[in-house]
């Protein structure tokens, strides 16, 4: 059985989508990287009983070199405080970029729960853990100092991709396209890393009792089976613009986010899924 659920959603003048669960992660709020105004369609337009916020949320790394602060920014931090108020249960879960508040493990902040990892169960009985998933990046964990000049080097690919995003919707060709997605997929060692990172994961589920793992970090939305675990990535908002749902029957699904300007002129008919 495959538990990939591929789909693109389409906003209408009433439409509000409401689901078991939302994960999301890699936002990089307080980055110019950040896709705030998509981010904020998301929210909008999707309700949920709990929502995970699986690390890199706000972008302290960013933040320490240089203020960005916008008022769509605030807008997404406000968003997110009233659905817990109302009825959501939020669940943080920090990233490396967010590594500071792991000292608050446990803690409640305007509603929301900060725990460094959690199991959850779905509706369905599977037991997984979510977690950011830096824990499982060697890099990360032993090499800060590399994993930032990467992250820089990261950082520069996706200000041209805003500009090559610009460009493809002044062509009108989709501008959901990433070209560090593109040339990340196309460096064999960057293939190799993703492959290493998921089975890195996995590997520790064997002796917890577990279903699988539900993680974020390397910004490559995914669910897959490997070793008979279930793998999960979030993907992120900066690039794909990815989320997890989990339907009220426990089925997991990857949804990718489209503003409304974005979908006008693509037709339900094209939404697909796998078996």
């Amino acid at each position: 059985m495959t538990y990939q659920y591929w789909s693109y959603l389409y906003n209408n003048k009433m439409g509000m989508n409401v689901y078991k669960t939302i994960f999301i992660s890699d936002l990089h709020i307080g980055s110019t990287q950040c896709q705030a105004d998509v981010l904020l369609d998301f929210l909008k337009h999707n309700e949920s009983e709990m929502l995970y916020l699986v690390g890199d949320i706000i972008d302290f790394w960013a933040l320490s070199k240089k203020v960005h602060w916008p008022k769509d920014h605030n807008t997404i931090i406000q968003k997110v405080l009233r659905k817990a108020r109302h009825d959501t249960k939020v669940i943080y879960v920090p990233g490396n970029h967010d590594e500071n508040i792991r000292d608050y493990n446990e803690y409640i902040f305007g509603d929301i729960v900060v725990k460094n990892s959690v199991v959850h169960t779905t509706a369905n009985g599977k037991r997984l853990l979510v977690v950011h998933g830096d824990e499982y990046d060697t890099i990360a964990k032993y090499h800060q100092w590399i994993a930032k000049l990467g992250s820089k080097g990261y950082d520069f690919l996706l200000e041209v991709n805003r500009l090559v995003r610009g460009l493809r919707r002044f062509l009108g060709i989709q501008s959901s396209f990433s070209l560090a997605a593109f040339i990340k997929f196309k460096v064999k060692n960057a293939v190799q890393f993703i492959s290493d990172y998921e089975q890195s994961i996995v590997n520790t589920l064997h002796d917890e009792g577990l279903d699988g793992v539900i993680c974020g970090h390397i910004h490559h939305a995914e669910i897959k089976e490997i070793d008979g675990f279930l793998y999960v990535n979030t993907g992120d908002f900066v690039e794909s613009c990815t989320a997890i749902v989990e339907h009220h029957d426990g089925r997991l699904e990857l949804i990718r986010w489209l503003k409304r300007d974005q979908v006008a002129d693509i037709s339900p008919g094209m939404v697909a899924s796998s078996p």
